[in-house]
């Protein structure tokens, strides 16, 4: 079973080829730039390798938004994402957000309400 940490920092290079796997692109955002602002990120790790990845991005105050939550597929079907997400919320609530925001494609739709989100009314822009 992986190894899950808190805040870990990922070297450029394990976040890059884990989004690469995941995501199947080869351009990764700028972790370096991102991690920092965050609220909090969890990596999931096996064998000393970065599996599993969760960022909690925030506005500064009681709202949180997860994204990028990913595992590589190698990994896949044993539980690392939705302890990647109940350990993001738990650490959302800590670190005093009072509100968790997710998008997600229809496809995760079952996925994400087994974590206890639940729908709302949003209003959303696709700008690019």
């Amino acid at each position: 079973m992986p190894e899950f940490r808190i805040d870990p920092f990922p070297s450029p290079n394990e976040l890059n080829t884990l989004w690469s796997a995941t995501w199947n692109t080869p351009n990764p955002p700028d972790f370096s730039r991102i991690l920092p602002r965050s609220l909090a990120h969890v990596g999931a790790y096996h064998d000393g390798s970065l599996v599993g990845f969760v960022n909690v991005a925030w506005d500064g105050g009681i709202h949180a938004f997860l994204l990028d939550t990913c595992v590589h597929p190698d990994m896949r079907r044993q539980g690392i994402a939705t302890r990647l997400v109940r350990e993001a919320t738990r650490l959302a609530r800590e670190r005093g957000a009072e509100w968790l925001h997710v998008d997600f494609e229809p496809h995760l739709t079952s996925f994400y309400r087994a974590c206890g989100f639940r729908p709302t009314e949003a209003g959303l822009i696709k700008l690019a």
